[in-house]
């Protein structure tokens, strides 16, 4: 795999072979704790789109990136007009973040472009700051020209423009290291990133627990029973469900209900 990585035209089939024939040493380095660095020059397709799809599905029995664009498709716009009507009436801060989008959005149309909305939205419905997620660089900046401590330690999407509707590049960085540096779409990027979390037993921060654990539950359809993905916290008691994403999927719920009726 070291070496296919470092050719131009790979077979896809191959990868995700490999990747089924070495997942039990991949989990064991992880497990083990090796650093990044070495999970990176080991395992370097981990952390490219395929390797990780793979990695993921092994793990959860989940297929990463083919389980959110089928919940996108089912309930995608449902929630969007949701965030934009109900939801904006209710709360000024989404109110001001819709139409912020509008502008930012400006005439673009797709699907790309109402996963942004929905995951802005979401941030700014849970009251949970873009900055956590989202690292903003230029256009043309390189992995290697990111200043590393400017970035958050947990998993996080680098913008490569002013804004998600401008940048024809991401990449995603772990632990203030940039691990892929050409992701060329954004739903490949919430996919790579929402991935990192559970390939390399990283705990939600508290600061995004709302928003990251509302896209595991409704988008790809990640729904453990028992235990949970957020850090824990001395003398803090922790719920298996966020109270605050369960109060937005009962609403969402009734809302579609009513929309039926």
């Amino acid at each position: 795999m070291k070496r296919l990585h470092r050719e131009t035209n790979v077979s896809l089939a191959e990868v995700e072979n490999l990747m089924k024939c070495t997942y039990y040493s991949q989990r064991k380095d992880i497990n083990n704790g090796e650093e990044l660095q070495t999970l990176l020059e080991e395992w370097p397709f981990l952390f490219q789109e395929v390797g990780m799809a793979v990695h993921f599905y092994e793990l959860t029995g989940v297929s990463l990136k083919e389980t959110f664009l089928n919940s996108l498709e089912k309930k995608g716009k449902r929630l969007l007009d949701f965030m934009r009507n109900t939801c904006a009436d209710k709360s000024k801060r989404v109110l001001q973040a819709v139409t912020k989008l509008q502008i930012l959005r400006g005439q673009l149309q797709g699907c790309s472009e109402d996963v942004k909305d929905m995951v802005l939205l979401l941030l700014s419905y849970f009251d949970e700051r873009e900055e956590n997620l989202f690292h903003h660089v230029e256009q043309t900046c390189l992995g290697h020209e990111i200043q590393m401590e400017s970035l958050p330690v947990t998993p996080c999407i680098i913008v490569c423009g002013s804004s998600c509707y401008s940048s024809t590049r991401f990449m995603l960085a772990v632990d203030r290291k940039v691990v892929n540096d050409n992701i060329p779409t954004f739903i490949s990027a919430i996919c790579l990133m929402f991935g990192s979390y559970y390939c390399l037993n990283i705990h939600y921060p508290v600061d995004l627990c709302s928003t990251l654990e509302f896209l595991q539950r409704c988008c790809f359809n990640f729904n453990p029973e028992k235990g949970t993905k957020v850090e824990t916290k001395k003398n803090k008691k922790q719920l298996s469900v966020n109270p605050r994403v369960l109060t937005l999927i009962a609403d969402l719920s009734d809302h579609e209900w009513r929309e039926t009726c």
